[in-house]
C-alpha cells in the first residue's frame, strides 16, 4: 500500500488525473449532444434512446469526477513509513518433526482454491448443456393475463408484421443492432431488442414480455401510438443484473405473437466465444 502511495505521489498521478478529467469532459460533451437530440429528434423511440444514453454519460462523468477527487486525495496524503522492522527472538526453540509435518499439510486457502477450480469445471458443463438444449428448444409461450389489459381499438391487418428481433448490447442512432448475438455474459448491462414494424396502426394493443428460464420477470402493455411503420426497440436492464440462464422476449399485437427472440447468459460460454 505504501509503495502504491509513493508511486501515485510521483509522476504518474498528474497523468492519471488528467486522463480521468479528459474522459469526464468527453462524457459531458456527449451528454450535451444527446440532450440536443432529445429536443430535435422527430421520432419517439429516438428521443427516448437519446435521453437514456444522456443519463448514462452523465453518470459516467460524475463517477470519473469522484474517482479523480479520491485519487487526488489519496495520492497527495503523507506517505507511510515503508521501513520494515523485525524483532529477533533469541530464545526460540528449533521446529520439531511434528510441527514440520503439520505445516506441510495443505492450507485452508489452497483447499478453497481447489474447490473453486472444481466448481469452474462444473460451470463449463452447465454452459455446454445450455447451448445444446436451451438454444434448440422451441418457443411456444402464452400471453400472461397481466399484459393483456386493453381492448384493441383497431383490428390487426393481414399485412401487419414485425421484422426479425435482434438482441445486442448497443444500437445505432437508427436503431440497428450493433454486433447482435444469442450468447452474452452475466452481469450488469442493458440488453436491447431492435426490430422494424410495418402496417401497424395507432390504437392496436401491444405487449412485450421478458422471461428468465421461462418465468416472467418484466414487460409492459399499452395501446400502440407510434405510427404505421418505422424502427423500434425494447430494452431490459434488471436491477439484480443478468443471471445465468436463458432470457427470452415476446412481442404481442392484438393478442397474437408477432416477434420473439432468446439469448443465453453464461460467462463460460461467452468467454469461449460460442
Amino acid at each position: 500500500m505504501s509503495s502504491l502511495n509513493l508511486l501515485l505521489s510521483g509522476t504518474i498521478l498528474p497523468w492519471l488525473l488528467g486522463l480521468l478529467l479528459v474522459f469526464a469532459t468527453l462524457a459531458l460533451l456527449l451528454s450535451l449532444k444527446l440532450w440536443r437530440a432529445t429536443k430535435r429528434s422527430p421520432y419517439f423511440f429516438m428521443r427516448q434512446q437519446a435521453a437514456k444514453r444522456m443519463q448514462s454519460y452523465l453518470s459516467i462523468c460524475f463517477v470519473l469526477l469522484v474517482l479523480s477527487g479520491a485519487i487526488g486525495v489519496y495520492g497527495w496524503r503523507t506517505p507511510d513509513d515503508p521501513t520494515v522492522r523485525m524483532a529477533l527472538i533469541t530464545d526460540a526453540k528449533p521446529i520439531s518433526e511434528e510441527d514440520r509435518e503439520f505445516f506441510a499439510q495443505p492450507s485452508t486457502a489452497e483447499l478453497a482454491a481447489e474447490e473453486a477450480n472444481m466448481a469452474s469445471a462444473q460451470s463449463g458443463g452447465v454452459a455446454n448443456f445450455l447451448l445444446n438444449s436451451d438454444q434448440a428448444a422451441a418457443l411456444s409461450p402464452e400471453l400472461p393475463a397481466a399484459f393483456d389489459r386493453f381492448e384493441p381499438q383497431v383490428a390487426l391487418l393481414p399485412t401487419t408484421e414485425l421484422g426479425q428481433v435482434a438482441l445486442s448490447n448497443a444500437v445505432t442512432d437508427e436503431y440497428q443492432a450493433i454486433s447482435p448475438a444469442s450468447i452474452f455474459g452475466e452481469g450488469f448491462y442493458t440488453l436491447y431488442a431492435t426490430f422494424s414494424y410495418d402496417d401497424m396502426a395507432d390504437g392496436m394493443e401491444w405487449a412485450w414480455v421478458w422471461r428468465h428460464n421461462g418465468e416472467v420477470i418484466d414487460g409492459g402493455n399499452e395501446l400502440w401510438a407510434y405510427g404505421d411503420d418505422g424502427p423500434g426497440y425494447i430494452y431490459l436492464s434488471p436491477e439484480e443484473g443478468f443471471q445465468e440462464g436463458k432470457y427470452s422476449l415476446e412481442i404481442w399485437v392484438n393478442g397474437e405473437l408477432l416477434g420473439q427472440a432468446a439469448a443465453t447468459m453464461n460467462d463460460a460460454a461467452a468467454a469461449a466465444g460460442n
